[in-house]
């Protein structure tokens, strides 16, 4: 059943909680995505066929949180899953991030490591404001984008995509990949090899890029962006079994 939370920053944050064994697993959804996803939901489900803790959440401007999303950036989504971790989450947690949720569990990792039992990540988005939308623009667009505070990318539908400058300038903010990031806990890197959202070299900057004693990274052939087909959401439950056994 679904609650809900005020956060510090008075934003109303949707959170389904599971009791169970712990460590428990904390579930981060990924961009215009929310906590009843495929694989929050086939995680919800396992974790009460085995008795695990399980948290999940939408972000403001996501699924059934307050906020519009336009006026949303990785700065009140972080601080939305900061809030989560600290104060609905029941003892150190095994993240696992998706896309967007992957970068989150990544700034969650390097800022509240006590909290952290593992982290899983699955296609992990890490600075994807600035690798993926800043980089892809022209300088023309770039200029237009900082000028005038947005830009709208037109892809054929009726209603172009609009990004803002904050989107971009709060991104900045928030990196991970351009300082040393520390993970001294179990880690898995879950990759798709045919995902078009997220290149697979990401992953494999990502892997390098990370220290910590036990950081692994898992390719797997043929798999998209959505990592759910039934071998993916299997590999997903196998990592957070193998880093975090109850």
């Amino acid at each position: 059943m679904t609650d809900f939370f005020d956060s510090p920053e008075g934003r109303r944050i949707a959170y389904d909680r599971r009791s169970g064994k712990g460590p428990g697993v904390m579930f981060l959804h990924g961009l215009h995505s929310d906590m009843t996803g495929t694989k929050a939901t086939a995680l919800d489900a396992w974790a009460a066929d085995t008795g695990r803790g399980f948290l999940r959440f939408d972000c403001a401007g996501h699924g059934q949180s307050s906020g519009v999303y336009a006026e949303t950036s990785i700065a009140e989504w972080y601080q939305d899953a900061r809030s989560v971790l600290l104060n609905l989450a029941e003892g150190p947690q095994v993240l696992v991030g998706s896309s967007m949720g992957g970068w989150l569990a990544l700034l969650l990792a390097r800022d509240c490591p006590e909290k952290v039992a593992g982290l899983v990540t699955i296609a992990a988005a890490a600075d994807f404001t600035e690798d993926g939308y800043w980089a892809s623009f022209s300088p023309e667009q770039q200029a237009l984008l900082m000028d005038q505070g947005y830009l709208d990318l037109h892809h054929g539908g009726p209603v172009p995509y609009r990004i803002s400058r904050k989107f971009i300038v709060d991104g900045r903010d928030h990196f991970v990949l351009r300082s040393p990031l520390s993970l001294p806990f179990p880690t898995r890197l879950l990759q798709g090899s045919e995902d078009r959202a997220v290149p697979p070299d990401w992953a494999v900057k990502l892997f390098h890029h990370a220290a910590g004693p036990d950081i692994r990274l898992t390719l797997v052939k043929g798999a998209d962006h959505n990592f759910s087909a039934p071998d993916n959401l299997a590999l997903i439950k196998a990592a957070i079994d193998e880093i975090a056994p109850i």
